[in-house]
């Protein structure tokens, strides 16, 4: 559609470009009269008019039969009214007829038409790309269990309820289901917007589209296809797409009415001149024409559409989904907003920013020098982050992540473990300082 209206317009365009330059009104405004007209040229300026409005125009010709086949006559009806009485008109000018040409006004009118309607169809389109990142996060391909135990990769499309699939660290997760073997931790975060990697054991569910983390997962498949939780997203956002707000609602009665009233004052107009003046048919025609033109609603049948589409497309690019235009256009009254912390108000991104030695005697850098080295080999965001922290890292021996709970290693001859709250407290280590409470309440966690 989008390719449709560009080709039209830039085609249309250079042919009104000697449209132009022919009509005797431009001539005349430029005073280049003497100099550009030549016998004949009448008909080289119908042609060329005649190729816009048949080429150009046919989107609008075939909008007015669609507008009218519903009974809500728009913008497409009195686009597509104003150019045909232009152009039968000027054509029977061309033939005869006393009076002027509208051919210049006619291929000017299709030219901004078609521009407006093909920035139109790039913002909608451009909204619509939200749809294909989105399903661009399901792998498509899964690693299935077979029942003799061994490995096959296939389409996810073949994926059923019930099937067990293999999910190796780093991969995407190819489909809703639970952990029934392995540990790990998921990265949901372009799916739920928790920056946070989430630990994932057996029983816990997880999210087709999601990244698993350091540890390999044995998971039983529960929904597919439209079932699933990103393909309710995605139709969560196409809905949005094709609402329409109250704005919108009353812009289209709105252009229906201006429509309505552009063809009656147009037919009064004709009326008026022809019954109750002494001029001629061609001069009625000629203001008949004009007032249709004129009238013309295309700003506001492109204002709101296009909007509506640019907004949806700039939010859904910075991760808001707007489930409903309605509740979109009454969000200028909202006086009060509950923000998410990790990942909104701050940037969701990993850093050190305290080094708290437990041990008398221990020295801060030295503590974070030991951590660095270990998490340089882990793949871990909060990993990264510690390993980024430091510069110059010692070399490790024997590294072994320790799935959803970090990572442990030998430096210098020493076992230095880098593990989570959640490990010290499932082995019973007491950890506690009032430091650590401390910074925790601060939202260093």
């Amino acid at each position: 559609m989008v390719a449709d209206y560009r080709r039209r317009f830039w085609i249309s365009l250079g042919v009104s470009i000697p449209v132009l330059a022919l009509s005797p009104v431009i001539q005349r405004a430029l005073g280049i009269e003497a100099l550009m007209g030549f016998p004949g040229d009448r008909y080289i300026l119908f042609l060329l008019s005649s190729f816009v409005f048949f080429y150009g125009g046919l989107p609008f010709l075939k909008g007015i039969k669609e507008e009218l086949g519903k009974r809500m006559p728009g913008m497409m009806t009195l686009v597509a009214l104003a150019i045909t009485t232009a152009y039968v008109y000027s054509s029977a000018v061309v033939f005869g007829l006393p009076g002027k040409f509208f051919f210049w006004e006619l291929v000017t009118l299709i030219d901004v038409m078609l521009f407006g309607h093909w920035m139109e169809m790039k913002s909608i389109m451009g909204a619509s790309r939200a749809l294909e990142e989105l399903a661009r996060l399901m792998p498509s391909e899964a690693h299935r269990l077979e029942k003799d135990g061994k490995v096959k990769d296939v389409p996810v499309e073949e994926l059923v309820a019930g099937n067990r699939i293999l999910v190796k660290p780093g991969e995407k997760i190819p489909a809703d289901g639970v952990v029934v073997d392995g540990e790990s931790s998921v990265n949901e975060s372009m799916l739920t917007g928790e920056s946070k990697p989430v630990s994932k054991k057996q029983g816990d569910k997880v999210i087709g589209g999601a990244i698993n983390g350091e540890g390999s997962l044995t998971v039983e498949v529960r929904k597919t296809g439209r079932e699933s939780y990103l393909s309710q997203v995605i139709e969560l956002v196409r809905e949005a797409q094709e609402s329409k707000s109250r704005t919108q609602d009353l812009a289209n009665r709105a252009a229906m009415w201006l429509t309505i009233t552009a063809v009656a004052g147009g037919s009064l107009t004709f009326l008026a001149w022809l019954l109750f003046t002494d001029k001629d048919l061609a001069f009625a025609l000629e203001r008949t024409v004009t007032v249709m033109v004129i009238t013309c609603p295309h700003a506001l049948g492109l204002a709101v559409p296009l909007v509506v589409a640019v907004s949806t497309a700039i939010s859904a690019k910075n991760g808001l989904l707007i489930r409903n235009r309605g509740s979109f256009e009454r969000a200028r009254g909202i006086d009060a907003i509950i923000f998410d912390k990790t990942g909104t108000l701050t940037e969701g991104r990993f850093g050190v920013t305290d080094v708290l030695p437990l041990k008398k005697g221990v020295d801060r850098e030295d503590v974070l020098g030991l951590a660095a080295s270990v998490e340089a080999h882990s793949e871990h965001p909060i990993a990264k982050a510690i390993a980024s922290a430091v510069e110059e890292k010692k070399p490790v021996k024997g590294f072994r992540a320790i799935p959803g709970k970090g990572a442990e290693g030998e430096v210098d001859g020493k076992r230095v473990m880098v593990v989570s709250p959640g490990y010290l407290r499932e082995k019973k280590i007491k950890a506690a300082d009032a430091r650590v409470e401390e910074l925790s309440s601060q939202g260093k966690t």
